[in-house]
């Protein structure tokens, strides 16, 4: 269902202004994993469309430093001195402690202090929910200047044989990041967010070992029955992600006027090419107007969107001007889109 947008004053718009991204050098290909469980490349290409997909360096890469070298490189693009941030909105499934959140990890690493850190929990949505956030706080003049980041540290997460295969052959480790500030005119700007959410699912898509359910977090018989493993109802997500996701871009669209033929690019959380491909579809987009790179990544989760995001404006598909709109679907169900112009 889509929601009745309303239409409120406001004292600033905000507008994203530089992008940043990160993958770790190490990379798992298609024929690692052939060697490692009963899989083929031609079986994951067909099914997913990866080709590849990163791996952190252990003692090097960390959630909150990959977020880090994403965030430098968007303050690098942007002009700005670290100091000039005044708020982190932090989304990762994958941080490094179970507590303190990787956000107040981020601040410690870019020197900043007494500035607030939201880590968001909204897995594959994670971007889009920290975009929505950082769009509030700047339009009711609290914050100036926010950087948002998705990072994920996944691979140490699956199990690379059969038992762990078809989540294993998905998930790959990097960190995206964006900058959010008061915009400078009523041109260049988001002009919406919107963000939903569904529990019904939630065992649909989850990872429930180590949780706080049980009276052992961890024991012997969950490490051999595997129930520390993430586990996806492929069939089922896929059916609620080509749904949803084109319901977020039409509302987004509808709710700023503007059409599907408005759209100079759709950038689509990157968790299966078939479901980008679906979307596009539903929506009636060329090739042009979507950007993928899941073939050299994987699914790296709530850093799938900055991370092409970033890559689509270095190859010069994201110019002044350009409407664009990125939208996404996770575990939770979690599901939103943005829309803004560059």
């Amino acid at each position: 269902m889509i929601n009745t947008f309303v239409k409120r004053e406001f004292m600033y718009k905000s507008r994203i202004i530089s992008v940043g991204h990160y993958a770790p050098e190490s990379i798992i290909y298609n024929s690692d994993l052939e060697k490692m469980m009963d899989t083929s490349n031609e079986w994951i290409i067909e099914r997913t469309g990866i080709e590849e997909r990163r791996t952190f360096k252990e003692g090097y890469d960390t959630t909150a430093k990959m977020g880090l070298r994403a965030a430098r490189m968007a303050l690098e693009r942007a002009k700005m001195d670290a100091s000039e941030i005044d708020m982190i909105v932090f989304a990762t499934l994958s941080p490094e402690y179970f507590f303190p959140g990787s956000g107040l990890l981020l601040q410690r690493e870019l020197g900043l202090k007494n500035i607030p850190c939201i880590d968001v929990r909204a897995q594959c949505s994670g971007f889009i929910y920290g975009v929505s956030i950082a769009d509030q706080y700047i339009k009711t003049g609290l914050h100036k200047n926010i950087l948002i980041v998705g990072s994920e540290t996944q691979t140490n997460a699956t199990e690379f044989t059969n038992r762990g295969r078809n989540m294993a052959v998905i998930f790959g480790d990097g960190a995206g990041a964006a900058i959010m500030t008061r915009a400078s005119n009523d041109y260049n700007y988001v002009y919406n967010t919107n963000i939903h959410g569904d529990g019904t699912f939630a065992e649909e898509l989850y990872c429930q070992h180590p949780g706080s359910a049980s009276k052992s977090r961890i024991t012997k018989e969950m490490l051999e029955n595997g129930d520390f493993l993430p586990y996806m109802n492929g069939n089922l997500v896929f059916k609620h992600a080509v749904q949803r996701m084109p319901e977020s871009v039409y509302e987004a669209l509808n709710n700023a006027g503007f059409t599907t033929n408005d759209l100079q690019l759709l950038i689509p959380h990157q968790a299966n090419i078939r479901i980008s491909q679906f979307v596009q579809k539903t929506l009636g987009l060329n090739d042009n107007q979507v950007f993928n790179n899941i073939q050299k990544y994987g699914n790296t989760t709530a850093a799938t969107i900055p991370m092409a995001l970033s890559e689509a404006w270095e190859q010069g598909k994201i110019k002044e001007n350009d409407l664009i709109c990125v939208t996404a679907f996770g575990s939770g169900f979690t599901w939103g889109a943005a829309l803004f112009r560059w």
